[in-house]
């Protein structure tokens, strides 16, 4: 998984050249895909990340009236809020040359 204390994806929304994104798969669509798919699997692994963290910190009681504050469960979900969001760290990926991908078509017209 991309180490989310030392990615440099950009927090805010940013508007790419669309050369640039395509330029790997000469075709937008296809770049699309494959950033997208990656982006699924990073948001995956952050939301089980995060509910293993979260469940360190869980304190089970048989009152739904009592409701206690943890710090460290605030700290970690705040954490978490601040970090990109999956698609930006995509294409940060896709940008910096880390997403290795084919094309099953093509592999398929080869053989």
């Amino acid at each position: 998984m991309t180490d989310l204390k030392k990615t440099n994806a950009p927090v805010t929304t940013q508007t790419y050249d669309r050369n640039i994104i395509d330029e790997p798969t000469n075709n937008i669509y296809e770049a699309i895909s494959v950033i997208s798919k990656r982006a699924e699997q990073i948001n995956t692994d952050i939301r089980r990340e995060l509910v293993d963290k979260l469940e360190e910190f869980a304190t089970y009681n048989d009152s739904l009236e009592e409701i206690f504050e943890n710090k460290e469960q605030i700290e970690v979900s705040k954490f978490y809020e601040k970090l990109p969001k999956p698609h930006a760290l995509a294409v940060q990926e896709w940008l910096d040359d880390k997403i290795y991908y084919r094309n099953t078509e093509e592999d398929a017209k080869e053989q």
